[in-house]
């Protein structure tokens, strides 16, 4: 799982930013905590999971994880899906485009 450096956080989920990727990645279990990637579907732009279906056997194996490019956090589904405003329209902003790959280079 690869990390975005300057990742967008929801108001609830800034202060605890540490905390939750340090539980992510030691896979220990998280309430309402909602991770957004970038979609590995080129047909989506952006997936959201909660946190706590990466701790299903699926999400074990190193080359799906591999595959993961986490580029923000909120505590709670309506705060995820307004990171997911904020990202869009950002990205929208400056490139004029929705190719989130191409911005965040990656894959």
């Amino acid at each position: 799982m690869k990390w975005y450096r300057k990742l967008y956080l929801g108001d609830n989920a800034k202060d605890e930013k540490y905390r939750i990727i340090g539980k992510v990645r030691t896979s220990k279990f998280q309430i309402d905590t909602y991770l957004i990637t970038l979609s590995n579907n080129p047909n989506n732009l952006m997936d959201i999971y909660l946190a706590k279906f990466l701790l299903q056997p699926h999400f074990k194996k190193t080359h799906i994880l591999d595959d993961i490019y986490v580029i923000g956090i909120a505590k709670g589904r309506e705060e995820a899906f307004q990171v997911i405003e904020k990202i869009i329209s950002e990205v929208y902003t400056k490139t004029g485009e929705f190719k989130l790959r191409e911005y965040y280079n990656f894959g």
